[in-house]
């Protein structure tokens, strides 16, 4: 047994030559464990202590040897070359492929088989005739198997996956076609190929393909004529299918999103710019959303904005893709399980919108009858011109919600829904800042008592806070973002998250004032109980806990708080019971408004 022990922040490091889970017990999170291979494998396995126990992190052993299978000589002639420099392996690589075959798929493995694969698409990948990318589809084929996805998960290079498809792509992007078309075959990778022209009808690529022992899936690449004409000469498409690569993928992923079906890889002439893609589903599942993606190949990552839907039904999508030979040319769809689609979450949304915009309406409608009998005193108009903000505000927010709901489901343009994601954006933020204002205006009316202010400067301030502070965060978010086509989310009208984080220019001053005014809250609980300290009735102590208690539960929803349950829908997205309690406290949010416009006028 050799042991070293080096302790680092808390996480230690232990190497032992005869096992780590037999012999060390796992008691420090974060632990590191290298245990050497078996003697017919070459390379490490390491484990991490969590919950403790020993977890596998990655699995380095390899049988094979990439250097023996890989041997450039001069401009990369050789591979597996003799002692006198000859090979006619290099015509195929058929020399390698049994020893490829026969050794196992274990991560080691897969490690250097990509490693295997992507040198020779950087050094052996001209003159790629039929034989040669058949023997490169057996080796990939060999690694893309259904049955050892799992063991993706513990390569040590967390971006195999990704170089594997930049690999099959440079390769197969240089196939030659005999007779104007090619098609080679493997059960996890299939490749196809036309010789295309402007005066070629409308040209698709169809691929049937097995995904595990319940059957296969279908995918479909079609070129339209509109973009067939661009081409000046005759020209080549090629296009690969993986039916197992998104789920290969999907294990170093970490954004809530799986991949449902093929992942389809295109090499088009610059001229062609939009394909159409469709996937069959192998989840049918109703109440989850579908995405059109492409795969960002210098980012490694999925990315919504290559893609857009055109249609999506229970069994398929079919998806319009922007094809750019350097960013992208592999698609898929993905499947988020955070998107909730339910009759009653749906239909508390659409009563509560409905009610709140009668509720608003009304408000202003009373404020403009009452107006001159309860703004007779400066404060008194402070506190009311605040209220009227917050009612404007949340109103037209409220039928920008509405507006945004209807833009994107009738599919209009984008800088429709650009436009009506910012108006929205900057009065939902107007809203929290006129909550804001009003949060000072009652500490003002508590603490400054001997500090008055003019009826202009507040106007001045008021109007400053309310408007000017929205105004400058929505145009420096739609300034920062939209350049990068970052600004919107994939569909829907509202901020980005996944890409730009833009969502931030609204949560983080949103939660920000429910914090201030949770803070005025406390304040005004303080000291309205300070009023009865040292009377001795009882009914006054009732009469002061009522008063409490009403002052809490108006000031509540004025202030805004209410959105701060907006957070539970953030820590478990999946929650219906935190959607629905969060739609019908904003609803309750909007009729507390007008009993406190009304409790102002009768107090």
């Amino acid at each position: 047994m050799v042991c070293c022990l080096t302790p680092c922040n808390s996480i230690c490091l232990i190497y032992f030559s005869d096992g780590c889970i037999n012999l060390f017990p796992c008691k420090v999170s974060g632990a590191l464990c290298i245990q050497p291979c078996s003697p017919s494998f070459h390379g490490e396995t390491r484990f991490v202590c969590e919950d403790r126990k020993w977890q596998m992190l990655t699995d380095a052993c390899a049988s094979l040897d990439v250097q023996s299978l890989f041997q450039p000589g001069d401009g990369a002639k050789y591979f597996g070359a003799d002692d006198h420099g000859n090979s006619n392996c290099q015509a195929d690589f058929s020399c390698i492929i049994p020893d490829i075959l026969s050794s196992p798929a274990i991560p080691g493995n897969i490690a250097d088989i990509v490693e295997l694969l992507k040198k020779i698409s950087l050094l052996l990948s001209e003159n790629v005739n039929r034989g040669k990318m058949q023997s490169y589809s057996r080796i990939a084929n060999h690694i893309l198997n259904s049955s050892i996805i799992s063991n993706w998960a513990f390569v040590k290079d967390r971006n195999a996956s990704s170089v594997l498809l930049d690999s099959v792509n440079l390769f197969a992007g240089k196939l030659l076609l005999s007779n104007g078309s090619e098609s080679i075959q493997e059960h996890f990778i299939s490749t196809k190929g036309y010789s295309i022209h402007k005066n070629t009808s409308r040209k698709s690529f169809d691929f049937s393909m097995g995904f595990n022992n319940t059957g296969s899936i279908t995918g479909r690449v079609v070129i339209p004529e509109e973009e067939l004409l661009k081409l000046p000469k005759t020209s080549k498409a090629i296009s690969i299918a993986f039916p197992t690569l998104g789920a290969i993928i999907e294990t170093n992923q970490l954004d809530p999103v799986f991949v449902n079906g093929m992942v389809l890889s295109v090499s088009l002439p610059e001229e062609l710019r939009h394909i159409l893609l469709t996937f069959e589903k192998m989840n049918k599942l109703e109440n989850i959303k579908a995405q059109c993606v492409g795969w960002h190949s210098t980012e490694r990552r999925w990315d919504n904005r290559a893609c857009k839907i055109k249609s999506d039904n229970i069994s398929s999508v079919v998806c319009i893709c922007k094809h750019h030979r350097r960013t992208f040319k592999s698609f898929s769809i993905l499947m988020s399980p955070t998107t909730l689609r339910n009759a009653v979450l749906d239909y508390i949304t659409r009563v509560g919108l409905g009610l709140s915009i009668f509720s608003l309406v009304l408000c202003l409608i009373i404020e403009t009858v009452v107006w001159h009998h309860v703004t007779k005193t400066e404060i008194t108009y402070m506190r009311h011109f605040c209220l009227v903000n917050i009612a404007t505000s949340l109103l037209i927010a409220d039928v920008l919600f509405i507006l945004a709901a209807i833009v994107h489901n009738t599919a209009l343009n984008y800088q429709l829904c650009v436009a009506a994601t910012f108006f929205l954006h900057f009065f939902y933020l107007s809203l929290f800042f006129w909550m804001f204002t009003l949060g000072l205006l009652i500490l003002y009316g508590l603490l400054l008592i001997f500090f008055k202010i003019t009826r202009s400067v507040f106007i001045a301030t008021a109007f400053s806070i309310g408007y000017g502070c929205p105004l400058v965060i929505s145009i420096l978010t739609v300034a920062i973002t939209e350049p990068k086509k970052g600004y919107l989310r994939s569909g829907v009208c509202w901020l980005n998250w996944y890409e730009t984080k833009a969502l931030l220019a609204f949560v983080v001053p949103a939660l920000s004032i429910i914090v201030v005014n949770a803070v005025v809250v406390v304040v005004v609980v303080v000291k309205t109980g300070r009023s009865s300290v040292g009377e001795g009735c009882k009914s006054q102590d009732l009469s002061n806990m009522i008063r409490i208690s009403k002052n809490v539960a108006l000031l509540t929803p004025l202030l805004g708080l209410t959105w701060g349950f907006g957070l539970a829908t953030i820590v478990d997205s999946h929650s219906l019971a935190f959607h629905v309690t969060f739609a019908l406290l904003n609803a309750f949010q909007v009729n507390s408004l007008r009993l406190g416009i009304v409790d102002e006028i009768y107090s």
